[in-house]
């Protein structure tokens, strides 16, 4: 099975399971394929996303951010004072200050 995020200015607004079935061409599986048939059933841009972050970082949920240039996923913020960390590739609560 193969997980794809559909994305809307940038923000993850859902995440569905694709059969490998819809995937394949030449039986090696295809995003673009996978993406279309997305796109085909529910209209909207359509990434695929790894389960187990194999790629793109990290797992796509509702309310990540998609960062097209980096080619990954950056996950909500949570609330309070966090900054994202690029080399530990995670929210970091921010040192108090004083």
């Amino acid at each position: 099975m193969a997980h794809f995020a559909r994305i809307e200015n940038n923000t993850v607004v859902n995440v569905i399971v694709v059969h490998n079935n819809e995937l394949l061409v030449d039986g090696v599986e295809n995003e673009q394929k996978g993406r279309d048939f997305c796109h085909n059933l529910l209209g909207g841009e359509w990434v695929q996303t790894s389960y187990n972050n194999n790629f793109r970082k990290h797992y796509a949920c509702i309310g990540s951010t998609y960062n097209e240039i980096a080619d990954e996923f950056v996950p909500p913020k949570p609330e309070g004072d966090f900054h994202w960390d690029e080399s530990a590739l995670r929210w970091v609560a921010s040192p108090p200050v004083g």
